[in-house]
């Protein structure tokens, strides 16, 4: 039996792709998440997924903010990024900070189950036209994407209305926290982030590219 967590905010697509699957691929059990929180509540609880299907924009993720943060504390775990972009720019990142696959939602449903199928059986799996476009990541940005994988999905909301030039009683009324629980959260940010100022902080966070971030969803 083959057991496969798709982490994706939109129940049709989940429940397509489900159905899709199961023409394909024999065996398959299928378990379902529809944020960051939970779906790190699944992985928590549940230690015979095979294999994260994960939309990079669901709540609470923030694009690779997701990514880095399931890979630092599932590294054994195989992760497909499962979007609607095609950028290779977006998909060498993906691979760079420890993605397995990219796999487009444009495919087919055949081609989808083809994907995953090669990415269960431990290789990697991106779309061949775009494979040449990809660029590595630096050095760098791997060392940089270890620190972020420290911060809390608090911290990280945190750090990005940072980036957006919030002050903290801004943020504080943004998330629904108090001002003193904001200066505590930067405190950490610093220190996980090995930097002094809030400008450091907001050049590192300008180098992953951080999007914005669900308010919706507090941890």
């Amino acid at each position: 039996m083959t057991k496969l967590l798709i982490a994706d905010d939109h129940p049709l697509f989940r429940e397509a792709l489900q159905g899709a699957l199961a023409t394909h691929l024999d065996n398959l059990s299928i378990v379902e998440a529809d944020s960051l929180e939970s779906t790190l509540e699944v992985l928590n609880d549940d230690d015979d997924i095979d294999l994260l299907l994960l939309d990079l924009h669901m709540p609470g993720s923030g694009d690779l903010y997701g990514l880095i943060r399931i890979r630092e504390d599932f590294p054994l775990l195989p992760v497909a990024i499962i979007s609607g972009t095609e950028d290779p720019a977006v998909i060498g990142r993906c691979i760079g900070f420890g993605a397995l696959g990219f796999i487009p939602k444009s495919m087919s449903s055949q081609q989808i189950a083809e994907a995953i199928g090669t990415i269960l059986e431990g290789d990697e799996w991106v779309p061949e036209s775009l494979r040449s476009q990809m660029q590595a990541l630096s050095q760098e940005d791997i060392e940089l994407a270890d620190k972020v994988a420290a911060l809390t999905p608090q911290q990280y909301r945190v750090l990005y209305h940072v980036h957006e030039g919030l002050l903290n009683k801004q943020i504080a009324y943004q998330l629904g926290i108090t001002e003193a629980t904001v200066k505590a959260h930067m405190t950490a940010i610093f220190r996980k982030l090995d930097v002094y100022s809030r400008t450091q902080a907001v050049l590192l966070a300008e180098r992953l590219q951080l999007a914005p971030p669900d308010d919706n969803t507090r941890v």
